[in-house]
């Protein structure tokens, strides 16, 4: 006599690869998407072209092909390969090949300075991949380097299209400045909404750098003084906010992003002023 066990059928099975697919495609960094799309917008707001264009939806992709590498790279650490082990290197390798695709498209007609920032910006995103290999993503050192990494998206774009090497700094500067003051305020918010010990000092120090990186940027013109004044504005609130109730995970990230954005659009109002 034969069993049929219920939990094998077509449906469940056709169910169960569907949440395979989407644990090892869609990352569950929220926070990640704004981090990510923010110097993707401020380059192409400052410098628009279809080389600048290219590189852009090339940064998203590495953002989503982050979660898939992850996971190959953490089983790989730990000596196996499972089942989402396959899944997860067949979502990398596609949406990396893509990636590669992109940047060599983008390379055809783009200024060739614009692999520099991508170049000084290696070393962070290995020291990231490093510690998601051994499961430590959520370390400050690996996010905060990740995240000024990405950032160096904006100056690729803007030397991309020919602007110099001053303003592409400062895109840099300022979305660098913001998502490394924002990191260590959000950790800190998070950290005393679910009652663990925190220290507020550390996120003072955050926002005070961020104030720091962006002032000498102005002092040296590569940073529009605009730019500079909405990166202090936002220090300032995540000073009074981290001292205040702590207000819950999603509107802490909503207010981070509406920052962010707003950031953006200031440092590309002023720069092309």
């Amino acid at each position: 006599m034969t069993v049929h066990h219920a939990d094998a059928t077509p449906d469940k099975v056709a169910a169960r690869e569907r949440s395979t697919l989407r644990a090892v495609a869609i990352p569950t960094e929220h926070g990640g998407w704004s981090l990510t799309l923010e110097p993707v917008l401020l380059g192409l707001l400052v410098a628009w072209s279809w080389p600048g264009l290219s590189l852009g939806v090339a940064a998203m992709l590495a953002f989503l092909a982050r979660t898939p590498l992850k996971l190959v790279l953490i089983d790989g650490w730990r000596g196996r390969w499972l089942t989402r082990t396959t899944v997860a290197a067949q979502v990398a390798g596609a949406e990396l090949l893509v990636l590669a695709t992109l940047v060599t498209a983008a390379a055809l007609t783009a200024d060739a300075r614009f692999w520099w920032p991508l170049l000084a910006a290696a070393p962070l995103v290995a020291i990231e991949l490093w510690f998601d290999m051994r499961s430590r993503s959520r370390r400050l050192l690996p996010e905060l380097a990740g995240t000024v990494g990405i950032g160096s998206v904006a100056a690729a774009i803007a030397l991309a299209d020919g602007n110099g090497t001053v303003v592409a700094l400062g895109l840099w500067i300022v979305v660098a400045a913001r998502a490394a003051a924002a990191i260590p305020y959000a950790r800190t918010q998070v950290f005393r909404t679910r009652g663990r010990p925190c220290q507020l000092w550390h996120s003072d120090v955050a926002q005070a750098l961020a104030v720091i990186a962006v002032t000498a940027g102005w002092l040296v013109d590569a940073v529009p003084l605009a730019a500079a004044v909405a990166i202090a504005a936002v220090a300032m609130f995540n000073v009074a906010a981290v001292r205040a109730a702590p207000r819950p995970a999603k509107i802490i990230g909503f207010q981070q992003m509406f920052f962010g954005v707003a950031a953006v659009i200031v440092t590309a109002i002023a720069v092309l002023a």
